[in-house]
């Protein structure tokens, strides 16, 4: 485990849509904020809307975090985190999140642990979800009630413990019962391990990494 920092959080929230008509145009809804959306069109390379923008037939209407509203081949279709529309009819869709690399190549994630705002990197080197005892004490966590153990990180090896993270939110996803690790010293960043993403199907496509839900 190595200590890591210097990176900047980029809230994204992901889903699918397929809208209904004539041409079946696909939306892929990658990035959401006020007044902007990046999608891909059709399985294309991502790209930005603005309010008001229009890109093959798909016109931004209103957008924010949470939701955007789109006017696709003359009907208007509004997508909120984790919903898919096709043929006209809403549906469930398993949950996707949307990560931007940094400048250093390093994915930030925010989201939560036991309902406590945490910015997370994710670290596939990490076997579980780790934060540091201040986090820890920080969130109320009686972490020592847990499995003693050590763990390397840049300090050399350091005590730790194992613990349960009742609810872990990343974006639009949410697990119950996540392995973690609560580590005394060493570690300045929340890693969002392999207890996480190991229920995860991960993709990335140059700068960009999409976790969508397994299970």
């Amino acid at each position: 485990m190595v200590q890591k920092h210097g990176f900047t959080a980029l809230i994204v929230a992901a889903g699918w849509i397929a809208c209904g008509s004539a041409s079946a145009t696909s939306v892929s809804v990658i990035g959401l904020f006020r007044d902007k959306a990046i999608v891909s069109i059709e399985g294309g390379k991502p790209s930005t809307l603005g309010v008001g923008q229009t890109v093959q037939g798909v016109t931004l209407i209103a957008a924010d975090s949470d939701s955007a509203s789109f006017d696709v081949d003359g009907k208007r279709r509004v997508l909120r985190m984790g919903q898919s529309l096709a043929g006209g009819a809403a549906s469930s869709a398993r949950q996707s999140v949307a990560l931007t690399a940094d400048a250093r190549g390093h994915f930030a994630a925010a989201g939560s642990l036991n309902g406590y705002p945490m910015t997370f990197m994710v670290d596939t080197g990490a076997t579980a979800i780790a934060i540091n005892a201040g986090e820890a004490r920080r969130m109320g966590l009686d972490y020592r009630a847990g499995q003693a153990v050590g763990v390397s990180t840049a300090a050399g090896v350091t005590p730790a413990w194992r613990v349960k993270f009742n609810t872990v939110k990343v974006g639009g996803i949410t697990l119950n019962q996540v392995d973690g690790l609560v580590v005394e010293a060493g570690l300045s960043v929340p890693l969002l391990g392999m207890s996480f993403l190991n229920r995860m199907e991960m993709k990335r496509d140059g700068q960009t990494m999409t976790l969508t839900q397994r299970y």
